[in-house]
Parts: structure tokens; C-alpha cells; sequence
């Protein structure tokens, strides 16, 4: 692998649950860890909900291998969050491929 390839900044967050002291919960997102990455698209198309197009963006991201990575995880890029849809490792485990969707 080229020096200098995996050279963006994702944060890895997961799902969690805040008791609100009345019984209640409220779910919030926690940082698991902060990694560099190659990025590259995949496939975008627009959508359009009420009268307002969006751009829907498929990713990949090629990270150094963690054995705790869930598909219910998110990322976020900058100011972007992105949905994981597949987490596919190498045959070394030395890397892992996650194909995510920006959130809407």
C-alpha cells in the first residue's frame, strides 16, 4: 500500500441510550474511535422528497482492520454522516472495506 493513500479522518460512533430520569430514553451517538481512510464513491443519484432533491451518496472506505465493528455503526466524514451497509474484511485481516450510504 502506498504511503500517504489512506489519508482522510473518519469517526467511528455507535448507538446508545440515555435514560432521561423519568423512564424514558433518548438515543444519542458515541465516538468509538477516530481512524484514517481511503475514500472513494461508489454510486450517487438524487432523491425527491417534498418538492426537495437530495443527493444520495454510496462510499467506500478502506480502514486498518478492527475486530469491533458493527453494521449498525455510522460514520461521520467532516460534517457528512453515512450509514454502514457492509463491512468486508481482507484475507489478512489486515484492512476492512466498509460500503456505507449518507444518512438523509
Amino acid at each position: 500500500m502506498p504511503i500517504g493513500e489512506m489519508n482522510r479522518r473518519i469517526v467511528i460512533q455507535y448507538p446508545t441510550r440515555i435514560g432521561d430520569g423519568m423512564g424514558g430514553f433518548t438515543s444519542t451517538w458515541v465516538t468509538a474511535a477516530t481512524v484514517w481512510a481511503k475514500a472513494w464513491t461508489v454510486s450517487s443519484s438524487e432523491q425527491t422528497t417534498a418538492m426537495q432533491t437530495s443527493l444520495i451518496r454510496v462510499q467506500k472506505f478502506k480502514i486498518r482492520y478492527r475486530s469491533v465493528l458493527l453494521p449498525s455503526w455510522r460514520i461521520k466524514w467532516g460534517t457528512r454522516y453515512f450509514n454502514i451497509t457492509g463491512i468486508d474484511p481482507d484475507e489478512k485481516n489486515e484492512f476492512i472495506f466498509l460500503t456505507v450510504k449518507e444518512a438523509a
